[in-house]
This record gives structure tokens, C-alpha cells and sequence, in this order.
């Protein structure tokens, strides 16, 4: 009985088989299926051309609204919104109201007159003083930021009055669309 159950086992666990041989052709049956129908699957160059446009046409809204904001001007050493600057914020507010979803970086900028880092703090308060017209006149906090780039960024190079009149400024520049 021993000699039976050995027997068995190694019959059950004996020697893998030798590397089995699949079918060949002749020996493979060949059923008949119904064609499935699949939705075309975009090809990867498709679906980048796809994203590109996007970009593009998102690329080109901003620019759009970009092209409508208009800078506002300072006095020498000041920042306080002027009735001329008032006027054209509430146009810049009413363009990027057009522009649900719109977000603003308010950029301020100084003379070359006064010390960096004079002309750092001052172009600061500028573009502060910008960003709550703006939120005063109803645009949200949290679409309005702001930057100084003091003296570091002139409109023009000139060293004239009217050269430092048009660097005294908050400019307008569309982050989101």
C-alpha cells in the first residue's frame, strides 16, 4: 500500500514535461466572430495638435484683452490715484469684468530718481494703491496681484521730464484668461 501512494505522488508531482510545442496552424480551430465596433481613438499626434490649438486660442483671448488694459501714470514721488488714473481703472474693471475668470498682475513702476530701494517701496505702494481701486470698484481680491519693479523696468530710457513721466506707472498684465 506503501509502494501505491508513492507511486501516486510521484505520478502527481513526478518530472515537469519536457518545453510543450504550441498548436501548429493545422491544429488551431478558427471560430467566427461578430466584428466589434470601436470608437476611433485619437492618435497622439491628433490629440497634441488639439492641446496646441487650445493654447493657442487661449493665448490669443489674452492677448485680446491685454491689448485693452491701459497703463495709469503717477505724480514725481507719489501714489496716489489720480482723477485721469481713476477713470481709466474703472475702464480696465469694466474690460476684465468681460473676461470672467480673468486674473490681473498690477505691475509698479518709478523714475530712475531716488534710491532702489526708495523707488522698490514707491512703485510697491503704486501698484497697491492700483490694486484696491480695483478691488473698491467690485474686482475680487483673490484676481488682483501685484509687484514693484521700481526703477528696474523703464518705458523709456531718456533721461527727460517727459521720459520720467511716462516710467511713473502701474502697468496691466493679464495672468489667466
Amino acid at each position: 500500500m506503501g509502494l501505491v501512494i508513492v507511486m501516486a505522488l510521484f505520478g502527481f508531482f513526478g518530472c515537469a514535461k519536457k518545453g510543450q510545442v504550441p498548436p501548429g496552424p493545422d491544429e488551431v480551430e478558427f471560430v467566427e466572430v461578430e466584428e466589434v465596433v470601436r470608437e476611433p481613438v485619437p492618435s497622439a499626434e491628433g490629440v497634441r495638435e488639439e492641446e496646441l490649438m487650445e493654447e493657442s486660442l487661449r493665448a490669443q483671448a489674452r492677448q485680446e484683452l491685454q491689448d485693452r488694459l491701459e497703463d495709469i501714470h503717477f505724480d514725481f514721488d507719489k501714489y496716489n490715484v489720480r482723477a485721469d488714473a481713476r477713470m481709466i481703472l474703472k475702464r480696465n474693471y469694466e474690460v476684465l469684468q468681460g473676461a470672467p475668470g480673468a486674473e490681473v498682475f498690477v505691475e509698479g513702476h518709478c523714475d530712475e530718481r531716488g534710491t532702489v530701494e526708495y523707488n522698490l517701496a514707491l512703485g510697491q505702494r503704486r501698484a497697491n494703491a492700483a490694486r484696491d481701486y480695483l478691488i473698491s470698484l467690485g474686482m475680487g481680491a483673490g484676481q488682483v496681484s501685484t509687484v514693484s519693479y521700481g526703477e528696474e523696468r523703464p518705458l523709456d530710457p531718456r533721461q527727460t521730464e517727459e521720459a520720467w513721466a511716462k516710467n511713473r506707472r502701474c502697468h496691466f498684465v493679464i495672468l489667466k484668461r
